[in-house]
């Protein structure tokens, strides 16, 4: 079994598509180790998305990920990074394959309605970012 890291992302949860997500998420075989709705202040967001701080579209990045609440997901299942990642989707909801999330949910490349962890230490990172202290199931 493997851990990956997910975030559903302000504008899903905005548009209250949060729960289709989970079921999506659900349905794929993913068990849910732990859950948090959660709005990421500015600074979060900008330690959060550190690995970027350079690229130009870093502020309006953070900007977007600290602007509502958001649903931060501690999944398992066996290949999860790469199992949730084939789920998700391209960044690019134009690009990305049918039956996706970012294909069904996602409105451009920036509101793409999820995020996950694209390595085993990239998800250890994340992990470890927001669920710190916190014991996953």
């Amino acid at each position: 079994m493997e851990r990956t890291f997910a975030i559903i992302k302000p504008d899903a949860v905005e548009r209250k598509l949060a729960g289709q997500i989970l079921l999506r998420v659900e349905g794929a075989g993913f068990t849910v180790r732990a859950m948090r709705l959660h709005h990421l202040t500015k600074r979060e967001a900008e330690g959060f998305y550190a690995v970027h701080r350079e690229r130009p579209f870093f502020g309006a990045l953070t900007d977007f990920m600290s602007s509502g609440p958001c649903v931060l997901l501690a999944l398992e299942a066996p290949d999860a990074i790469k199992k949730w990642r084939t789920l998700m989707g391209a960044t690019d909801p134009a690009k990305a394959d049918a039956a996706t999330l970012r294909k069904d949910f996602g409105s451009s490349i920036e509101r793409n309605a999820t995020h996950g962890s694209d390595a085993p230490e990239t998800a250890a990172f994340e992990l470890g970012y927001f669920f710190r202290g916190m014991e996953l199931f």
